[in-house]
């Protein structure tokens, strides 16, 4: 069983997977959302392929760490997406995972028409490996 991470925006998803043993986090694409059944039927596909029982999605937080609108969005996209495919949704704290991945890929030196087609992607795999990262300190 693998792990999905998630980074939920307002056009893309951003999709991430665990490595086999839930060591380490590999980004996998990025979706473009239309509406809530095909970005639901989207992220059932990532779940049957690679046998996801646990979902991770990022949770938009506001600097003092309280839930804005966004994360409220987050929150609400997360029920339906437990309660249609029947899987566990974990939030984790996405505060500058964003900015993280923008940072590695300046450093990476890609271009920023590159980097702005990746980096819901390259998010999602922050977003992932901070969650596999805590579970393997327990």
């Amino acid at each position: 069983m693998r792990i999905l991470g998630l980074d939920l925006g307002s056009k893309t998803i951003g999709v991430a997977v665990s490595d086999p043993l839930g060591f380490t986090a590999q980004g996998l694409t990025t979706v473009r959302r239309t509406n809530k059944e095909k970005d639901i039927a989207e992220i059932k596909k990532f779940c049957d392929e690679y046998d996801a029982k646990v979902i991770v999605i990022g949770l938009p937080k506001n600097m003092n760490g309280t839930i804005g609108p966004s994360g409220e969005i987050a929150m609400a996209f997360g029920k339906v997406i437990e309660e249609e495919l029947n899987v566990e949704v974990k939030f984790w704290d996405e505060r500058l995972t964003t900015v993280a991945a923008h940072k590695a890929m300046l450093e990476a030196d890609l271009s920023r028409n590159k980097r702005k087609k990746i980096v819901d992607k390259v998010a999602s795999t922050y977003i992932l490996q901070g969650y596999l990262d805590m579970i393997s300190r327990k």
